[in-house]
């Protein structure tokens, strides 16, 4: 008998599949090809948002439609967040009806001030969660501090040409066409009031409001400066030079030096345009003088906020003489 048992002679038996096990352990060995797409698993936690998706760009309607998002109401109130923010909006008498304090603060000389000036004026004081803070703010920096103030109160055009009759001085106003930033409109109020102006002048629309973030940049300034509110920038500006304003446009292709302008002394109105687009065609034309900020040529444009302050320099220098 040959070694391993086998009879001399005999052909050798083909081994089959182990009993029982159907040959499942053959084809396993041979792999189950590329993992597919996550949107392709049964098991993908977002393939019905997939779906859905798919359905709606080949035309479909989808199965469930998606909460639009709220737009936030006129008469909603605005949150300033931030301590230094705070802190200087209830010294500069911003009025507010709430002091947000988040639950375990770590305690400061500004969040002390704050809720000493807060009790003193009668605003209320609310400890809530940060989790709260975060919706109130929008996701904005709190450090623990919010101050909800009222919807800004607008006043009409005509009330800033009063303002300066009242105060025996000539009238300067600044008028903002297509600036959308609030932080930009905070800022040319902050040079408005620092240069002796009379109040800002916006569109009702396509224009940035009174939020919360134009009262942060505006270190407060807001509380002391009107800002009106127009339906129309083009028919209010028209108002304003029968009534015996110039208006005076801001823009990189002015001919005149901002310097040069020989109306600075007038009644005055400065129209600031967006950093982008500048002065829209429609104002431009309801312009007395279109005037330029000289600058170096590496420099294509100022921000808004920071030629407004230049321009309005340049007024209060002229008047002073």
């Amino acid at each position: 008998m040959a070694a391993g048992g086998r009879a001399s002679g005999r052909p050798a038996k083909k081994k089959g599949p182990a009993k029982g096990t159907g040959g499942n352990v053959r084809r396993g060995l041979e792999g189950k090809g590329a993992t597919p797409p996550a949107h392709m698993r049964h098991w993908y936690k977002d393939k019905a948002r997939t779906e859905r998706i798919e359905r709606e760009e080949r035309g479909g309607s989808p199965r469930r439609a998606a909460a639009p998002r709220q737009k936030r109401s006129e008469d909603a109130p605005e949150h300033i967040s931030g301590r230094n923010p705070v802190l200087e909006a209830l010294r500069a008498g911003v009025p507010a009806n709430a002091l947000y304090v988040a639950t375990r603060i770590d305690n400061d000389d500004r969040v002390r001030d704050s809720i000493k000036i807060a009790a003193e004026r009668g605003i209320a004081l609310l400890e809530v969660g940060r989790e709260k803070l975060d919706r109130l703010t929008e996701g904005a920096v709190h450090q623990g501090l919010a101050l909800q103030i009222p919807a800004y109160d607008y006043a009409h055009p005509t009330d800033l040409i009063t303002l300066a009759e009242d105060a025996a001085e000539v009238p300067l106003i600044v008028a903002l066409d297509s600036v959308t930033d609030p932080r930009n409109l905070g800022a040319i109020a902050r040079s408005a009031t620092a240069f002796g102006a009379h109040g800002l002048l916006i569109p009702s629309r396509r224009s940035a409001g009174v939020t919360g973030g134009a009262w942060k940049t505006s270190a407060g300034t807001l509380a002391s400066l009107r800002v009106a509110r127009a339906a129309n920038l083009t028919a209010a500006l028209r108002e304003y030079r029968e009534a015996g304003l110039f208006v005076i446009g801001l823009d990189g292709e002015g001919r005149t030096d901002i310097g040069d302008v020989d109306l600075l002394s007038s009644p005055l109105v400065v129209v600031v345009g967006s950093e982008g687009k500048g002065l829209s065609r429609l104002v431009r034309e309801h312009c007395d003088v279109v005037a330029r900020i000289p600058m170096h040529a590496a420099a294509e444009s100022l921000n808004a906020g920071v030629a407004a302050g230049v321009a309005l320099y340049e007024v209060a220098r002229h008047r002073r003489v």
